[in-house]
């Protein structure tokens, strides 16, 4: 069962005098209140600087039945999520940024409450939160690792126009891409996103840029700016981002590898990373052990969740580096689960596990909070997740693989369908998500059957 996340209650005045200095230091007029859909979209609705103080507290009016839109923005019918009935979106005034793509507006990211101030179980970002409660005196720490593709115009039927061809890692890929990749870092940064690693990546037109990790709730929230951010920008400046696991046929996928770690104090010892151990081969404690095979334990379901589109499984294929096969393994690309090898100087620090199987159009609250579930589960029955995979599993036999149990769902039906059996998962979702997220993909899937191939990554590649 999911962990109680708390009642919302009014904020001191020092949070909105604080929001309200940095809205007046950057001109901001128009307020953003954000969040993320099940389908991973950012939605919202805005408020202009008069009426700011008075809207954080009471917040912004939403229907229900938004939260059961579907990729088409059309509503499923599902009980609960009709023309009757509203939350709130309520602001997290430690997430307030001035838009640098926008000059004159800002943003908030928000969680969906009901009228009385109660925590509605329909909101990503509560979800994640009741995982970190779960989590108890373990401190999740996270990044998300997103590849974009870069295009110099908006995608149209038939194919992207890409801003370059270079190679993977190419310095002409810094050149090409020069002017708009400093922008935006200078966008991210002057908004207090930490990035730390930028290159032009395999696919053509293809670009990551990692932000530092931390504290999981500030990841996910971060990744949601980076998102909107790199979106914003490139259409400012007539080009387009796209991070569509396939924007196009025959492009390299874009993925939103997920990394976590988990921190506690000791007494007399202080903050450790309980993840790590020295006297381990990997660098892995037995509880990253636990952590890990929970993850695989429940990955075929969890992948409703990480890879939640159509569009997913065609880059959630063998020999696409993404993850493909249900196994872990050191530096492992063609692993779900990799263990990344420790970083020199900062062995124990730098211990953390690395999901593959993730990509942009999951909803970052709801994929990574399913994650953290899904490992405690492993942690609090100590499952074995067996021996790390230390080879390329394309090179073993059909046999073999079959023998290991390296199979993974290979669409977003036969993920829906493991999500469906999984209990545990089904029971931390809540009574309202696990009705309304699996209408919502089944409403993809029958959309997306009903859409001429060149439409439907025309669709994937201008939505995410």
């Amino acid at each position: 069962m999911s962990a109680t996340v708390e009642t919302h209650r009014p904020l001191p005045q020092s949070a909105y005098r604080q929001v309200l200095r940095q809205a007046d230091a950057h001109g901001v007029e128009l307020i953003r209140f954000l969040w993320v859909d099940h389908n991973g979209i950012l939605r919202g609705k805005a408020v202009t600087r008069a009426h700011l103080e008075f809207r954080m507290e009471s917040g912004i009016g939403l229907a229900k039945s938004r939260q059961a839109a579907g990729l088409m923005d059309t509503g499923v019918p599902v009980p609960g999520f009709n023309a009757v009935g509203e939350v709130r979106l309520v602001p997290d005034p430690d997430t307030f940024i001035a838009l640098p793509h926008a000059p004159g507006q800002g943003a908030m990211l928000c969680d969906l409450v009901q009228l009385d101030g109660e925590p509605w179980d329909a909101c990503p970002r509560t979800f994640l939160k009741s995982a970190l409660v779960a989590a108890g005196k373990l401190e999740v720490v996270a990044s998300y690792e997103p590849e974009f593709t870069l295009c110099s115009a908006r995608p149209e039927p038939g194919g992207l126009k890409v801003l370059d061809d270079s190679l993977c890692f190419d310095n002409a890929g810094f050149d090409a891409a020069g002017d708009y990749v400093m922008q935006l870092l200078q966008g991210l940064r002057g908004q207090g996103v930490d990035v730390e690693v930028y290159h032009p990546e395999f696919g053509a037109g293809q670009h990551e840029m990692t932000l530092r990790h931390g504290p999981a709730l500030r990841a996910a929230d971060l990744s949601v700016w980076q998102k909107a951010i790199t979106r914003g920008l490139a259409s400012s400046l007539g080009l387009w981002a796209t991070f569509a696991p396939i924007p196009a046929p025959g492009f390299r996928g874009n993925g939103n590898h997920l990394h976590l770690s988990m921190w506690r104090d000791r007494p007399g010892r202080g903050r450790e990373n309980a993840f790590a151990d020295d006297a381990d081969g990997l660098g892995l404690s037995e509880t990253a052990y636990h952590f890990i095979g929970g993850v695989l334990r429940h990955l075929p379901a969890l992948l409703a969740l990480t890879c939640p589109s159509v569009n997913s499984y065609q880059r959630l294929q063998p020999g696409m580096w993404s993850g493909a096969h249900a196994c872990y393994g050191q530096d492992n690309r063609e692993a779900a689960v990799r263990i990344p090898s420790r970083l020199r100087g900062a062995a124990a620090a730098s211990t953390n596990v690395e999901l593959k199987a993730v990509d942009s159009t999951a909803n970052p609250y709801l994929a990574m909070g399913a994650v953290i579930y899904a490992g405690l589960d492993g942690i609090a029955s100590r499952t074995d997740p067996g021996p790390q995979l230390a080879q390329d599993p394309n090179g073993l036999t059909d046999a073999e693989r079959d023998r290991l149990g390296l199979g993974l769902p290979r669409s977003l039906e036969e993920a829906l369908d493991a999500l469906r059996r999984d209990d545990y998962l089904m029971d931390v979702l809540g009574p309202l998500r696990r009705e309304v997220y699996p209408a919502l993909k089944e409403d993809e899937i029958r959309a997306v059957k009903e859409m001429a191939d060149d439409l439907a990554f025309l669709t994937y590649a201008t939505r995410y």
